[in-house]
């Protein structure tokens, strides 16, 4: 196990990454989509939340344990579904549920993925989560889902916010793909990442696995490209989701929202939650900040006197955002960015570092705070003025009644 005791932030694993991994899958993980504004936002509207330090406070017995759709946890912190994984490091997704398991804290896995759901489910014992993405193949869908029963997955996780593919100009400009192409540039590059190399040589896992051998017409990489530029589903609505939860039949989440006329949709779809996101700024630039978006969302959906749960996504970067999210009524969060940077700088042992750092920092600025059960941690940690005015200024109404 590599010594890891200089690393002391999410930040320093970030830096280690981009020195570690090629530019294409780097810059996929560390950009947003056109200006990058709202990928900026989601981290500096963070920092712009103060806390109340409090003191004289017993700060014995402290716990971050907690439940999120009814699983135990041992902070309110799951990993995000994030795709490419495994280009980041070898078999990345299995490193990343390792760590995860170990942790206590739940693992999602992309229909994106580089190892597929059956890699993942034979080299962990702890269920995972796994994401949807619609596609207009119905029967891949379908299969898709069978096989995440099969695999005794705990939660499938309905992305709402990928109809269409944002701008993202990075992606585009490194041309990129999964294994990289064999141009000049890129076998330039890839010469300067020799651990990347030798861990890539080392496994046959470099494609879609979810995809490649599935989706009809799809057998190796010169169809996949073409299958997944026209499948991503712009026809989604809210109308099919009552036909995936019926096809999956146990916990649903639905990540992708923003807006509290959307969060209610949520709600009322029979979501057991909800996921605010906008994508790690991925998506729609130009959009608020997750953080943002969170109050007003909490404060629809807790008017209908809706159990669903509210997670956030998008943004965190350290412990003490947790802490600031559960402030602000989410009874969970995501991390994507911050495990895969600690992914591609040391593979399972830098995911773990990610989760240690961000339950310290959580733990120790709850205790500041004065407080010892992040379950009961309120807005009263947050000094007043400091995050009123990243509620939205629009006026909010309610969709009607189903």
């Amino acid at each position: 196990m590599t010594d890891l005791t200089k690393i002391t932030e999410i930040e320093d694993l970030r830096r280690v990454a981009e020195r570690k991994v090629p530019r294409m899958f780097y810059d996929y993980v560390d950009s947003g989509s056109w200006t990058q504004t709202t990928y900026r936002n989601n981290e500096t509207d963070f920092d712009r939340i103060k806390l109340r330090q409090r003191v004289l406070v017993n700060m014995e017995n402290r716990s971050l344990a907690t439940t999120m759709i009814d699983e135990q946890v041992s902070m309110p912190v799951a990993i995000a579904p994030t795709g490419f994984t495994g280009m980041m490091w070898a078999d990345g997704e299995i490193h990343a549920a390792r760590a995860a398991e170990k942790f206590g804290v739940p693992f999602s896995l992309s229909t994106m993925s580089i190892c597929s759901i059956e890699d993942v489910a034979e080299n962990t014992s702890a269920p995972f989560w796994f994401q949807l993405y619609m596609m207009r193949d119905q029967d891949f869908i379908a299969n898709l889902i069978r096989r995440a029963k099969q695999a005794n997955c705990s939660a499938l996780i309905l992305t709402a916010d990928l109809q269409v593919l944002g701008q993202r100009h990075k992606d585009i400009k490194n041309g990129l793909s999964a294994p990289p192409k064999p141009t000049l540039a890129n076998i330039l590059n890839l010469m300067t990442k020799p651990q990347w190399c030798m861990n890539m040589l080392g496994t046959k896992r470099r494609t879609f696995g979810n995809i490649v051998g599935h989706a009809k017409n799809v057998e190796d990489l010169s169809s996949l490209s073409a299958w997944t530029a026209e499948q991503f589903d712009p026809a989604l609505s809210w109308d099919d989701v009552s036909r995936i939860k019926d096809m999956w039949g146990g916990k649903l989440i639905i990540k992708g929202i923003m807006e509290p006329e959307d969060a209610i949709l949520a709600a009322r779809s029979g979501a057991d939650a909800l996921v605010v996101s906008n994508h790690g700024g991925r998506q729609l630039d130009g959009a608020p900040s997750s953080i943002a978006a969170l109050s007003d969302i909490v404060q629809a959906v807790r008017a209908e006197n809706s159990q669903i749960e509210i997670w956030l996504d998008s943004g965190i970067r350290s412990g003490q955002d947790v802490l600031k999210a559960i402030s602000l009524g989410a009874n969970g969060t995501m991390i994507g960015r911050a495990f895969l940077y600690g992914l591609g700088a040391y593979g399972e042992d830098g995911v773990r570092r990610a989760l240690e750092l961000i339950y310290k920092e959580c733990d120790t600025t709850m205790a500041f705070c004065g407080h010892t059960d992040i379950n009961d941690v309120t807005q009263d940690i947050l000094v007043k003025g400091s995050f009123e005015h990243l509620k939205t200024a629009a006026p909010f109404i309610a969709p009607p009644p189903w």
